[in-house]
């Protein structure tokens, strides 16, 4: 069980390193290609059929690049196709997915507390989450909507929205930003695969047959490429957020999710406009800061919002917090978590204790205040699921512990 336990963690590694590597090479090449494409320009000595042209320099040489808006006359003697990293990170992607995810459903993707699932079950609805999204998506597109650029964005917003709140009903808060990272992702590997490259494909058969490419296979690819371009920066946050309890174990983990999407758009819209040479709109960064300041509030906003009292600020809370508040702080520490963050952990499957984070003395339970503070008081995010089945009011004690510890307040 020792030997599983270790193969399966570096087994988890490497997926996650394949993963990162594939991503930074397809979000560069696509990155590249959206500023070389808005920052082209006309000019009269242009080739037949050319749409503009761009200077370059890099690692001491010059780069000359001219783009087609539908093809050249002729077909190039080597046409080098931007298609791998997209699919390698997709796959590399849903690779950790099943070995993190699937692997250990019952510890990262099933939280009783929120739905009561069976591992099969959980898993289908992962799956058929990420087909069924792109069918509705890639429908969407086809339809009569999609002709209106703006009005298509608008309703996938929405989608991304409901699918937001949808995960947050059925996973953890880990899984659930996983998952919607996923949703997006597979949206966005699925527009290359079934849509972007089919096209190109059709565009170099008929340059080979002798035939002029129809432009609509352009336009087409250009609609799901703008989609990707505006989807990438939320892709990243989501990806990175199970680091970050407080984005995905909160009370309103669905809302932070809908505004995440909101600050891709500013932010991607401040680069598009700058790489088009159109001015440098300062007001998209004042808009970002607005936004991922308003999420912060909400990473800790008291469940007043929701219609229930601050406990923090009761005066019965108050009092309990500051009665031996340490004391009761390392009772349900070591009740609820020490069996995993111990030397010798006793969970099933745990060869070392998480992150290497022993919670078995008061030294050590001190020592990591601030991370107990985080995780298990002002996110759920420790335990997993809550399979230890912390309850509220100990929430509020390791919450009322820490806070009055780092204000100094002295108690009664």
């Amino acid at each position: 069980m020792y030997e599983y336990a270790i193969a399966w963690e570096w087994l988890a590694f490497a997926v996650r390193w394949l993963h990162v590597v594939t991503a930074i090479a397809w979000i560069g090449s696509s990155f590249y290609f959206i500023a070389l494409d808005l920052g082209l320009v006309k000019r009269d000595h242009l080739p037949v059929g050319a749409y503009g042209e761009e200077w370059q320099v890099h690692g001491g040489g010059f780069y000359h690049i001219q783009k087609y808006l539908v093809a050249p006359a002729q077909m190039p003697e080597h046409l080098t196709w931007f298609k791998w990293e997209s699919y390698m990170t997709w796959l590399s992607g849903f690779a950790m997915l099943a070995v993190v995810y699937y692997g250990g459903a019952d510890l990262f993707l099933i939280d009783r507390h929120v739905l009561d699932l069976t591992q099969g079950q959980a898993i289908a609805l992962s799956m058929a989450s990420l087909a069924i999204g792109w069918i509705i998506y890639d429908q969407l597109c086809k339809s009569p909507l999609g002709k209106n650029i703006w009005g298509l964005m608008a309703v996938l917003y929405v989608a991304l929205v409901a699918m937001a709140w949808g995960y947050t009903q059925i996973f953890t808060g880990r899984a659930a930003f996983l998952h919607l990272g996923a949703f997006t992702a597979t949206i966005m590997s699925a527009n290359v695969f079934f849509i972007i490259i089919p096209n190109q494909k059709i565009v170099v058969a008929d340059l080979i047959a002798g035939r002029t490419p129809n432009p609509k296979y352009g336009v087409i690819a250009k609609q799901r490429s703008l989609h990707n371009n505006y989807l990438t920066l939320p892709v990243i946050f989501f990806m990175l957020s199970n680091h970050y309890p407080l984005a995905f174990a909160t009370e309103f983990n669905w809302v932070i999710a809908a505004l995440v999407f909101l600050m891709g758009v500013t932010i991607r819209h401040w680069f598009n406009t700058t790489h088009a040479r159109k001015g440098r709109p300062t007001w998209t960064w004042i808009v970002t800061l607005l936004i991922f300041i308003l999420i912060m509030w909400l990473s800790t906003v008291p469940k007043a919002l929701t219609g229930e009292e601050d406990q923090a600020a009761a005066p019965a809370f108050r009092q309990f917090a500051a009665n031996g508040h340490f004391g009761a702080v390392v009772e349900t520490v070591s009740a609820r978590c020490s069996m995993c963050h111990a030397a010798e952990p006793v969970w099933e499957g745990l060869a070392r204790p998480p992150k290497q984070v022993k919670l078995e003395t008061e030294a050590e339970i001190a020592s990591h205040a601030r991370e107990i503070y985080l995780q298990a008081g002002r996110s759920h995010a420790m335990p997993p699921g809550n399979v230890t089945d912390v309850t509220p009011e100990e929430r509020k004690l390791i919450v009322a512990w820490y806070e009055t510890s780092v204000s100094g307040a002295k108690t009664p």
